[in-house]
């Protein structure tokens, strides 16, 4: 994507605004595996300014701009419910854990179970197991 793209559309990557305030007021805290990359502001705010006391924390996508693409450990830390950077505040991982995978809706490796309008519409009949409550039973 041009300059143009960037300066126009925010659905795609960072706008040139974003950027700009990254290279001037953030402070690189960290990159996840996905390659996205996690900034602080490099100064507090006062306790008098709205969301007074807090640290500003962001993300920078690598591809698309997609919530679910940010892993539980770096939201956690997004949202402020820890200071640290997520490898200094978690255990390490599980055997049993899977890899992150991101949201696949509206995507064709989304879940279309049968009977959807994508496979066709067509579900399969009642099978007659089922019996409607009444108040009186």
């Amino acid at each position: 994507m041009g300059i143009l793209g960037k300066i126009f559309t925010w659905w795609d990557g960072a706008t040139i605004g974003t950027l700009f305030t990254s290279a001037m007021t953030g402070e690189l805290v960290g990159t996840d595996a996905q390659g996205n990359k996690y900034y602080r502001a490099k100064k507090r705010r006062a306790a008098g300014q709205p969301f007074g006391g807090s640290e500003r924390r962001w993300v920078i996508y690598n591809g698309p701009n997609d919530a679910s693409r940010v892993p539980a450990e770096w939201h956690g830390w997004l949202h402020g419910s820890f200071d640290g950077v997520p490898e200094s505040n978690l255990p390490p991982p599980r055997i049993w854990e899977a890899d992150y995978t991101p949201n696949a809706t509206g995507t064709p490796a989304a879940y279309r179970p049968a009977g959807s309008l994508d496979r066709g519409g067509k579900r399969a009949h009642a099978t007659g197991d089922y019996e409607a409550w009444s108040p009186d039973a």
